[in-house]
C-alpha cells in the first residue's frame, strides 16, 4: 500500500470515528501528516509503511509540538525493516507511540485501548498491583507461594504488588491462576507515561536567521515564541498577556508565493482543528486580508506597530475575528 493510500484509510477511519481531520500536509518539511480532534483530545499523526524512516528529530519536534498545543503525539506505521508491527501493541520511536493500523482503529473507533507494549526484551503489560495483592490474600497465598507459582524472586512478586509492569508471559501466567485478568491498558491519549521513559521535552531549535525579526517584535509584544525545525509552519507563539484569550498562534514567514499561500491553507486548516489562531507574516504587502482563516501581515506592517494589543487585534481583524473593546 503506498503512503498516500495509507494516510487516506488513516484519515476515513479517524472520521468515522468522529475526529475532525485536518488537511493532509502535503508540503516539506513535516514532522507530521495530520491533526485530529475528538472532544478535548488531539492528536498529531504521522503515517508511515516503515517506521525506521521516523528519525530522532521528526520524534523532538512532535514532542514539542505535542507540548505546545497540548496534544498527543502518534506514529501509525506497518511495519519496521525487519517485520510487520503486530496488532494490539504500542511500540516507542523517539518518546513517541506507535502502532499499527489496526490498534489504531481498536483505539479510535471501537474504544479499545492497547493492553500491551514493546521494550527492550520483549513485550509488557500494566499490572495492577493493588487486585493482584488482594487477589493473592483472598487465597491465603504468601510472596513466596506466589513467587514459586510464577517460578520468580519473592522481590519481584512484591514489585509486581507495587506497580511494576511484567512481561506478556507473566501476565498470560497470572491470569490463567486466578482466573481474571490484571493487565491496564496502555494511556496512550495520556502520553503513556506509565510505560516509556518520560524524557523531559526537546529544547526549542534556534530560530532561522531570517525569521528572527519576526520573533523579536512578537516577543516584544508578550509572545513566547517557539520556532519550529519540520512543521508547516515556522513557529508556535503562545500569549503571556493575562489580558487576552491567549490562545496559541502558527505562524509563518516569507514571501507571498504560491507555495507560501498553500502553507497559509494548511496552517488555516490545522488552526480550525488544534484551535489555534494561524497568521503568515509576508515580506511584501499583500493585497489580501487572509487565506481562509489565516491572516496576511506584512513585515513592515508589523515592523511599524509599537503597541502590543494593536498587533493582537490587527491578526485578528485580519483573520475575521472580532477584537477586543
Amino acid at each position: 500500500m503506498s503512503r498516500s493510500a495509507l494516510v487516506g484509510n488513516i484519515t476515513a477511519m479517524l472520521e468515522d470515528a468522529g475526529f475532525a481531520v485536518s488537511d493532509r500536509c502535503a508540503i516539506r518539511p513535516k514532522s507530521f501528516d495530520l491533526a485530529a480532534r475528538r472532544g478535548e483530545d488531539l492528536v498529531l499523526l504521522k503515517v508511515l509503511g516503515n517506521i525506521d524512516a521516523f528519525d530522532a528529530e521528526t520524534g523532538a519536534e512532535m514532542r514539542r509540538l505535542g507540548s505546545y498545543l497540548s496534544a498527543t503525539p502518534l506514529v501509525v506505521g506497518l511495519r519496521t525493516r525487519d517485520e510487520d508491527l503486530k496488532p494490539e501493541v504500542v511500540y516507542f520511536r523517539h518518546g513517541v507511540p506507535v502502532m499499527n493500523p489496526d490498534t489504531a482503529m481498536d483505539l479510535f473507533l471501537e474504544g479499545v485501548p492497547p493492553l500491551i507494549y514493546a521494550a527492550p526484551g520483549g513485550l509488557y503489560v500494566n499490572l495492577d498491583g493493588d487486585l493482584l495483592a488482594d487477589e493473592r490474600q483472598r487465597r491465603g497465598w504468601s510472596l513466596g507461594r506466589l513467587a514459586t507459582e510464577l517460578g520468580v524472586s519473592r522481590r519481584t512478586v512484591s514489585k509486581y504488588e507495587d506497580g511494576m509492569n511484567a512481561s506478556i508471559e507473566v501476565a498470560i501466567h497470572l491470569e490463567e491462576m486466578f482466573d481474571r485478568p490484571f493487565s491496564s491498558p496502555v494511556s496512550v491519549l495520556e502520553g503513556a507515561e506509565e510505560v516509556r521513559n518520560a524524557e523531559p521535552t526537546p529544547e526549542d531549535p534556534d530560530a532561522d536567521p531570517d525569521d528572527e525579526h519576526v520573533v523579536h517584535i512578537l516577543t516584544r509584544a508578550g509572545f513566547t515564541v517557539h520556532p519550529t525545525a519540520r512543521a508547516p509552519f515556522k513557529a508556535v507563539s503562545e500569549d503571556d498577556d493575562r489580558r487576552s484569550d491567549q490562545i496559541p498562534m502558527l505562524t509563518g514567514h516569507s514571501s507571498f508565493t504560491p507555495s507560501a499561500e498553500k502553507r497559509a491553507r494548511i496552517m488555516s486548516s490545522l488552526g480550525e482543528v488544534t484551535r489555534t489562531r494561524s497568521v503568515y507574516f509576508t515580506k511584501e504587502q499583500s493585497k489580501r486580508d487572509a487565506v481562509e482563516g489565516t491572516a496576511l501581515v506584512s513585515c513592515d506592517e508589523l515592523a511599524s506597530i509599537d503597541d502590543p494589543d494593536t498587533i493582537r487585534d490587527l491578526i485578528r481583524e485580519r483573520a475575521g475575528e472580532p477584537t477586543e473593546a
